[in-house]
């Protein structure tokens, strides 16, 4: 595998060589200084070009870069159109096992939103087009402090979604349970973990993607708790999960709003988990639930 000192002279001599690529720029893990350092991350680099019609035409620039184990040309999917005019992006692993996802774009495209990521370092800037930045941080992802508002919805939402998963589950439509758990009431217990983390840090720290950081800063007990509440695909295992997920949703909305000053609706909570088990309870011929 190439290694990182390589990987950033062969990015930045192309970029030199080239007088269409007039600047440089590069945001992402590698830029921030809290993000583990591993083989697996990315250069994460955006070429500001005068025009980016030629580079898409030929296909073969790109080989510069090293063999190309298999790639994507995320602007060619029919399902998300873009202006590639303004930008245009190849996503590629080598077969060295590092991974590229270069960006090219215009130079008004680039100086418009060059500060939108703070994550973003610039390496190479031929004629000053860019605008000095600030150092590189991951502060646009650290974890924000919710309003009251936004403390009862996402409560809402997690116990009013709950019976979605228990029809699922009396059904035994458990691909329809699993969606409800993991991409819909997961998020909300995922922001409520979340919430207790930024007060812990005084909401100075990001969770990442997925929440892949909580253990940081979760007990032992917590994250493991959290853990469990991934399943298979046998109905019992996903009640026990979803049981686990409640808990650890009731304790750490109502600690954090004793901690914030704001209301814990208990009625709602409790409610929610009476129809919970009820629905758990029933046979599968059952007429009623209440």
């Amino acid at each position: 595998m190439r290694t990182e000192k390589e990987m950033m002279d062969l990015i930045l001599n192309t970029a030199r060589e080239d007088d269409r690529i007039r600047a440089v720029y590069m945001n992402g893990s590698r830029t921030d200084k809290n993000a583990p350092k591993d083989i697996f991350q990315d250069y994460d680099i955006v070429y500001v070009v005068k025009e980016t019609e030629s580079f898409i035409k030929d296909k073969d620039w790109i080989r510069h870069f090293g063999d190309i184990l298999f790639m994507q040309y995320p602007d060619e999917s029919p399902d998300y159109p873009s202006d590639r005019a303004k930008s245009y992006g190849y996503l590629m692993i080598f077969t060295d096992g590092n991974r590229l996802d270069l960006t090219l774009k215009s130079e008004a495209h680039a100086k418009e939103n060059v500060l939108e990521d703070r994550l973003c370092k610039i390496l190479l800037d031929k004629d000053g087009i860019l605008p000095i930045i600030p150092e590189a941080t991951d502060a646009d992802y650290h974890v924000k402090k919710p309003s009251e508002d936004q403390y009862a919805a996402t409560c809402n939402e997690f116990w009013w979604c709950l019976n979605n998963i228990a029809k699922g589950l009396w059904r035994k439509e458990v691909t329809y349970a699993q969606d409800m758990l993991n991409f819909v009431v997961r998020k909300q217990l995922e922001k409520m973990l979340s919430w207790k983390i930024g007060i812990i840090t005084d909401y100075s720290v990001s969770i990442g993607k997925s929440g892949k950081y909580m253990h940081k800063w979760l007990s032992k007990e917590e994250w493991q708790a959290y853990l469990d509440t991934y399943c298979g695909v046998d109905v019992e295992e996903m009640w026990k999960s979803v049981e686990t997920m409640c808990k650890l949703f009731y304790d750490t909305s109502k600690w954090f709003a004793k901690e914030s000053g704001f209301t814990f609706n208990r009625t709602e909570a409790d409610n929610c988990l009476f129809y919970l088990n009820r629905v758990r309870m029933a046979k599968a011929d059952a007429k009623t639930i209440l």
